[in-house]
């Protein structure tokens, strides 16, 4: 527990967001005095009942444990904040229309601290942005007070599912310009994590977060393409994924599946815009990213192209979508970035004519009905009567999915496609009329029983 005679134990987190309000409660748990800012009124109104506005394990309790010692007040304005020496800029930083970052919502954060920072306290950007941001951006706005302040960046790291767990044992980094300044900010966050990893500058910080996100989005884009080489060629991604791993550590392909999420739909575009600023092309980035974005169009029109042979597929079929949230393990309710909902909108295109369907394990009923889809309150009544199931992320409940009496729910002809091969496409025996397909397996599937 953080000992009452440390100099920075009051913090102020601008923006309760997912990373700033699990950062906000894990500070708080470990014996910081926070207060958090956030604007959105739904989201405070939310956190008086003690209730966070997504899903997270063991966030609820750990909120309301903070709560109830009075180590974590929340408003919309820092005007609590008179006592805190460290300020946390956690807000977003989405894709402008033009497909650069924005970094206004920073600028509006900056401003906040910059009217009540004091002579010699510490400022901490955790936001995912551009490379330069913190320099360029953040500091010109705090110098121009004529304080004396600190600066870091210190990026969030957290897997959605997992961030309290993750906030205790991931190492931190830690960007600054001088070690003194870093020595602060890693003595802060060593409270959190036992390991603190210091940098010598902020661009080293800000581009080790753009680092690890799209060396993961590259990653499944290498999947992505094999998958569209295996449905050419008739073999299955899946046997090509595990067999060739099998027993050899020098090959960890992951199976091929919809990329997105509000960190790998984003981060990429990120570190391209920052780069191309610097003269340097980012290619293999790009090309990943591309590959990622344009699987729906081509997974829809394979699905047009399928449906339209079948002899007696409905022109008004029942389509039903499951697995919403744009990850499913570890289980999140995030529809942020989601790819359902290009997918959905490329088969809204190609059926048009469709009764529409949604279900997800976590994602509330009235969120899959604001998503444009009739919520169902299980797999059985999402398949029952629908000519098309589309299984869009990997969670637990579509590893033991009863395939085949799901399958006999549906009309024929019917077919379930499935984005994470769940099951092996030339094993499966379901019944007449119906058919399973996955991913990177479009030419290894049995259409021989159905109409």
């Amino acid at each position: 527990m953080l000992p009452k005679s440390f100099p920075d134990r009051n913090v102020c987190v601008l923006g309760l967001g997912y990373v700033g309000l699990t950062l906000a409660v894990a500070m708080a748990d470990a014996g910081f005095q926070v207060h958090g800012v956030e604007v959105r009124g739904e989201v405070l109104d939310k956190l008086a009942r003690g209730i966070p506005h997504f899903h997270e394990p063991g966030l609820t309790e750990k909120l309301r444990h903070v709560m109830a010692r009075g180590r974590f007040t929340f408003g919309r304005t820092p005007d609590e904040c008179a006592r805190c020496s460290v300020f946390i800029i956690t807000v977003g930083t989405p894709l402008g229309r033009d497909g650069g970052v924005r970094t206004d919502m920073i600028e509006a954060a900056t401003r906040q601290v910059a009217e009540r920072i004091h002579d010699g306290d510490l400022v901490i950007l955790r936001s995912t942005v551009k490379l330069g941001t913190t320099r360029n951006v953040v500091a010109p706005i705090l110098r121009a007070t004529g304080k004396r302040f600190d600066i870091a960046f210190c990026p969030e790291r957290t897997l959605e599912g997992q961030a309290l767990i993750e906030l205790n044992q991931l190492p931190q980094i830690i960007g600054a310009e001088s070690m003194e300044v870093a020595a602060r900010a890693a003595q802060i966050f060593g409270f959190l994590t036992p390991t603190t990893v210091k940098v010598s500058t902020l661009e080293t910080a800000e581009l080790i977060k753009l680092v690890d996100n799209t060396y993961r989005d590259v990653t499944f884009a290498f999947a992505n393409e094999i998958a569209r080489l295996c449905d050419a060629m008739e073999v299955s991604a899946l046997e090509v994924v595990r067999a060739g791993k099998l027993g050899y550590p020098r090959t960890n392909l992951p199976l091929p599946g919809p990329v997105g999420g509000p960190c790998l739909e984003k981060d990429p575009h990120i570190l391209i815009e920052g780069a191309r600023e610097a003269g340097i092309d980012m290619a293999i980035t790009a090309a990943g990213r591309r590959i990622n974005e344009t699987q729906p169009i081509e997974v829809a029109g394979f699905l047009e192209t399928l449906t339209q042979s079948m002899q007696g597929f409905p022109k008004a079929p029942t389509i039903s979508l499951m697995g919403l949230a744009f990850k499913g393990r570890p289980a999140t309710d995030d529809l942020r970035g989601t790819m359902a909902k290009p997918v959905f909108e490329e088969l809204r295109n190609r059926f048009p004519h469709a009764r529409w369907r949604g279900f997800d394990a976590v994602v509330a009923p009235d969120d899959i009905r604001s998503f444009g889809l009739e919520p169902a309150g299980s797999m059985t009544e999402a398949v029952q009567g629908a000519n098309l199931a589309v299984i869009l992320n990997n969670h637990p409940v579509f590893t033991s999915m009863p395939l085949p009496d799901l399958a006999d729910r549906m009309d024929r002809p019917g077919v379930i496609y499935d984005f994470w091969n769940n099951f092996n496409s030339r094993e499966v025996d379901l019944p007449e009329g119906t058919a399973y397909v996955a991913l990177g397996s479009h030419g290894a599937a049995r259409f021989d029983h159905v109409a």
